[in-house]
């Protein structure tokens, strides 16, 4: 976890405590928004588990302590002006008391966070006995078995698009994604390393001029 200099957080602003948004760090869902004193970021940081203050108890509470559903960190970052941080974290269970994944919404991973719960539960099968579990037994036969899948799915892909209805496209471009997914799990990449190339092409570029 990157560090940050303390003496540039605003608690002063709100009465001694901070908001923190508290942000999944694979999906990138809005878990919760919950508040920190500066003994609270000290923990959390220290600790590495989200750890804030509760205004109706008048104290600090680790989330999980009861509950067991810890929110493991994997960053702080401060915003601009000091006085807010997000916190990104890898849950274990439920954010929400009431059970649901993100107290803003029952739907779990919403949009493209789809394919960060993607990458998560293929990390997951990819440790199941492989006669149990197709991804496990996929990923046990090596990338080679992986990369065939990908060109085979991708051809249906094509196909579909050529001449299939939109239901069937759906279908396949699913397939194809989840593969190339298993893919990259095979190769120790993930894919954030897809969309740091898309990043870098989306670039302006330099004047050659």
């Amino acid at each position: 976890m990157t560090a940050i200099d303390l003496s540039k957080i605003d608690f002063a602003k709100g009465n001694g405590l901070i908001p923190a948004v508290v942000q999944d760090a694979d999906t990138l869902q809005v878990l919760t928004l919950a508040y920190m004193d500066e003994a609270a970021l000290r923990e959390t940081l220290d600790s590495g588990q989200a750890t804030f203050f509760s205004r109706s108890r008048g104290g600090r509470w680790r989330k999980g302590e009861t509950s067991g559903d810890f929110l493991n960190v994997v960053s702080v970052t401060p915003d601009c002006d000091g006085d807010a941080v997000v916190v990104k974290v890898r849950p274990v269970g439920d954010a929400c008391h009431l059970n649901r994944i993100s107290c803003f919404s029952e739907e779990d991973a919403p949009g493209l966070g789809r394919i960060g719960r993607l990458e998560r539960t293929i990390h997951v099968r990819a440790q199941a006995d492989p006669n149990d579990s197709w991804t496990a037994r996929l990923i046990a036969q090596g990338p080679k078995r992986a990369a065939q899948k990908v060109g085979e799915e991708g051809v249906e892909t094509a196909l579909a698009g050529a001449a299939g209805d939109n239901a069937e496209l759906a279908s396949e471009a699913a397939d194809l994604i989840y593969h190339l997914l298993v893919l990259l799990h095979a190769r120790d990449m993930v894919f954030q390393d897809v969309l740091d190339v898309l990043t870098r092409r989306a670039e302006p570029a330099e004047d050659q001029g």
